[in-house]
């Protein structure tokens, strides 16, 4: 599976599933387990490589500031949401986190207290290739190398998140008056 393929298989999970990433993930699986078992293999090397592509530290900073805290988990599943939001928007995110401001969901969830979080799009090559083969994923033969994180920054310093997050600041560090 090349990677245009991978964010074709996401672009075609998210049409009909009303923008709900749980839906997307379950539409993901669904579409996915009608493939070939090498397929779904290559699905989940790309998946790998999407979310050590985005394991970054402004970024980690933008889905703390968004959802009001993140663990290393809350991170995961964070990257699992945005995922589900299409490529474009991923790697926009990925390049500049502070472009998430502009997603109408994100700036209405600076009101609403809304946390952005995907966990089943992180699952969706093992439940596929259960799906499909009724067996274990194989494991990785060539894992991806963990990212360096080494600028990491104090996500409650609020002054720094205004120096690195200027827009997703203005949106959650002093929130917009209802």
């Amino acid at each position: 599976m090349r990677t245009d393929d991978f964010w074709h298989l996401i672009d075609q999970a998210r049409t009909g599933a009303g923008g709900e990433p749980d839906a997307v993930a379950a539409r993901a699986v669904a579409l996915l387990a009608e493939r070939d078992p090498e397929d779904i293999v290559g699905y989940a090397h790309h998946q790998r490589r999407v979310l050590a592509a985005s394991y970054k530290v402004d970024l980690w900073g933008a889905a703390y500031l968004i959802n009001g805290g993140a663990s290393d988990d809350g991170f995961e599943y964070f990257r699992g949401w945005l995922m589900t939001q299409g490529r474009a928007v991923f790697a926009r995110a990925v390049g500049d986190p502070d472009s998430l401001a502009e997603l109408p969901r994100v700036r209405a969830a600076a009101l609403s207290g809304e946390e952005f979080e995907c966990e089943d799009m992180l699952a969706v090559p093992w439940q596929a290739y259960r799906k499909a083969t009724a067996a274990d994923l194989p494991a990785e033969r060539d894992p991806v190398a963990a990212p360096d994180l080494n600028d990491f920054w104090d996500f409650d310093d609020e002054d720094e998140a205004r120096r690195r997050l200027p827009r997703l600041a203005a949106l959650f560090v002093e929130p917009p008056a209802e």
